[in-house]
Formats: C-alpha cells, sequence, structure tokens
C-alpha cells in the first residue's frame, strides 16, 4: 500500500502542521506533498529530512512571502499533483489539499481543519479585514471566492471520508459540503505544557496571549481590563493589531509582544487564568494554558464549548462569556473569582490530556483501522 500526505502549505510550524507531524509519525513510509515548502531549517526537524513534492506554484515570482496572492492558481496547482500510483491519500485540509485529483481504486481522507473560511461562512469578515468589501477590487474579489465555493463544494464530494477537528467544524463540513464526519481532536503538546510542580507561584496577573488579527478580539480584552483597574493583565503577542492594542491599554495592562514558547509556558504556568475571546474552529491555547494547570475564561461559542468545562460541570476548569462584550468580560471574571477555588489545578491538567498527542494518534489510526483494514501492514 502506497500512502501520500497532502498538506497546503509548509510556511510555519503551527497547529495544523503539529498535526501533520502526528500523522506522519504514523505513516514514516508515507509521501508528502503541498503547494509551497519555504519552511525554515529551525522548524523542520519534525520532517525528519523528508522529501517534500511540491507543485508549480513554487517557483512563481515573490511566493516565499506572497504565496496568499496566488489564490486564484491554487485549485489548478494542487489537481496538478500527480498521485495516480497511490492507494491512500489522507489531506492535511483547511483550504485547498481537498482538491487533489484521485480514482474510484484510490481512498481519500480528508482531516479538515475547517472548509475554506474565506470562500464559506468567513468571507464578509474576511473582506472587510482586507477592507475589499467595497469598490471595483471588492467585486473582483467576490467573484473569486464564489468560484472557489463552488470548487471547494465539488472536490469534497470526491473525498471518501471527513475527519473534523471539533464539533463545531463537524457542524461546519456538513453545513458546506452535506457530508457526514467524525471527531478527531487535533494534538496538544501536553508534555511541554505542564504544571510547574516545583517553582509554581500564582501571580496577580490574568493573560492574554494571541496574534493580533481582528478575530482573536485582543484590543477588546485590553479595554475590558482598562475599565478594572483593580486587576492586571500581561497580553502576549503581536500582529496588525499590536498599535491599537497598546492605545487601548491601561497603566494595569502590560503589553509583552512576541514571545518564544518558553515565555509563554512561564506565564500559562502562574496566571491566575487565561482570557481567550475568539471563536475558534478548535482553539489550542485553552487547552496549552489547563495542560499547565491554569483555567480559562472563554468566549462561549466554537471550540472552547468542547474543551473548558465551566461551572456545570462536576470538575470544572474554566467560566464563560456569552458575549463579545466589556460588560460580559466584567462578569465572567466576578464569577470566576467567586469560583475560584472550585476549579483545581489536578481537574485543568487532567482534561488537557484528553487531547494530547498520544491520544490523538491513537484515535486517527483506530479510525484509519476502520476504513482501510489493511492500512494495519503500513504504520507504526
Amino acid at each position: 500500500m502506497k500512502i501520500a500526505i497532502v498538506h497546503e502549505w509548509l510556511v510555519t510550524y503551527a497547529g495544523s502542521e503539529k498535526a501533520l507531524e502526528k500523522i506522519l509519525e504514523l505513516f514514516p513510509s508515507a509521501d508528502l506533498f503541498c503547494v509551497v515548502d519555504y519552511l525554515p531549517d529551525s522548524q523542520r526537524d519534525f520532517l525528519k529530512g523528508r522529501k517534500i513534492t511540491t507543485t508549480f506554484i513554487q517557483g512563481l515570482p515573490f511566493v516565499r512571502k506572497k504565496y496568499r496572492n496566488y489564490l486564484p492558481l491554487l485549485p489548478l496547482a494542487i489537481s496538478r499533483l500527480d498521485l495516480s500510483g497511490y492507494d491512500l491519500v489522507i489531506s492535511s485540509n483547511h483550504a485547498v489539499a481537498n482538491g487533489v485529483k484521485t480514482n474510484a481504486n484510490q481512498l481519500h481522507v480528508s482531516y479538515t481543519y475547517s472548509p475554506m473560511r474565506y470562500a464559506w461562512d468567513l468571507r464578509e469578515q474576511y473582506l472587510k479585514e482586507a477592507n475589499l468589501n467595497k469598490g471595483f477590487k471588492g467585486v473582483i474579489v467576490r467573484g473569486l471566492l464564489s468560484y472557489l465555493k463552488k470548487w471547494d463544494y465539488k472536490v469534497a464530494q470526491k473525498v471518501d471520508y471527513f475527519i473534523g477537528i471539533s464539533e463545531f467544524i463537524k457542524n461546519r463540513i456538513y453545513n458546506s459540503y452535506g457530508k457526514n464526519s467524525v471527531v478527531i481532536y487535533p494534538p496538544v503538546d501536553t508534555d511541554f505544557f505542564h504544571i510547574n510542580e516545583e517553582g509554581h507561584q500564582e501571580k496577580d496577573f490574568y493573560l492574554a496571549a494571541s496574534r493580533m488579527v481582528p478575530y482573536k478580539m485582543i484590543p477588546l480584552i485590553v479595554s475590558a481590563f482598562t475599565k478594572m483597574p483593580d486587576k492586571k493583565l500581561i497580553v502576549i503577542g503581536d500582529g496588525p493589531e499590536f498599535e491599537r492594542v497598546k492605545n487601548c491599554a491601561g497603566d494595569n495592562v502590560k503589553v509583552l509582544g512576541y514571545q518564544n514558547d518558553l515565555v509563554l509556558r512561564e506565564h500559562l504556568q502562574n496566571a491566575r487564568a487565561l482570557v481567550f475571546a475568539a471563536e475558534e474552529d478548535f482553539g489550542i491555547l485553552p487547552v496549552e494554558a489547563q495542560a499547565c494547570g491554569t483555567p480559562v475564561i472563554a468566549f462561549s461559542k466554537g471550540g472552547a464549548r468542547e474543551t473548558v468545562n465551566d461551572l456545570t460541570h462536576n470538575k470544572p476548569t474554566g467560566v464563560f462569556f456569552n458575549e463579545q462584550t466589556i460588560d460580559s468580560i466584567k462578569l465572567a471574571l466576578d464569577l470566576f473569582e467567586k469560583n475560584k477555588e472550585k476549579i483545581t489545578r489536578s481537574n485543568c491538567r487532567k482534561n488537557a490530556l484528553r487531547f494530547s498527542g498520544d491520544v490523538f494518534k491513537a484515535e486517527f489510526m483506530r479510525y484509519m483501522k476502520e476504513v482501510e483494514p489493511k492500512i494495519q501492514d503500513h504504520c507504526l
């Protein structure tokens, strides 16, 4: 049995690449394909020297930094990958990986982080953030996204089995493609993110950490804490909204900018709680916080509903707020402070272990054996 794994692009080692790493560990003899590969040498260890087959997009001008600008060509590029000699194709998909060509004798399983967000239910949000929601350019881009939506639906019908990263995404897969799926949560590094038993010292600060893009709602969190001068907030991350975050930060808010994982882990281990205001497909950071024994105060939509146990649970790990507003965040913090003793570090840690890398690999392999029993002889 020959196995091909198709990943959209290798440009950084982030959430989807961490899932890809575990899939590659399960199938060490599989061949890897992607649209472009510009992953820095410092982040390539998980590939273990594996040869990567890329598309013609790899050789186009300015593609290293502007690969997303070639979006109109991505369906053509992915469809021209030659996978005819493979028995099993596993796509790691959030944009175009499902568009690889397969035939009736091949099995195609898609591990889907989300249907193409900018073509489906988040289209208007992306257009607004890119200042393309009006004018001539807006008309052109809307036409392109309409084409991509139709293309995405068409190629999804040829996928044999879908795996979603959360119940939230399972519903989105069905609403977009009319396809059923199973849920296998993505892996979180619960070995690296752990409780610091020796040097633990809970500080008097809350933590917000994220890339500062609009849907992460970091300015909202900062504005809420600025109106609560008796509470301290530390913010880690950078991005397009960094200056806006700094401008709305009061004296009780400390904005650190980008920090490496070691610094992030230290802050997660010592914070009173992580405050998380995004509507995420899954949301790795709240799980990393819990792995460090830290409670989570999260927006009650998206993946956080599946990874955080609120006060209705017999072993709570956090609280939710129902609206992305300052008042709703303030009420959630008050609720957390009044019930903090009910949320233990050990329960946070135990809950996070449901999403470990070992659990991911076991669940992924169990499902693959269900859909293709012959796979037993081609995996670790």
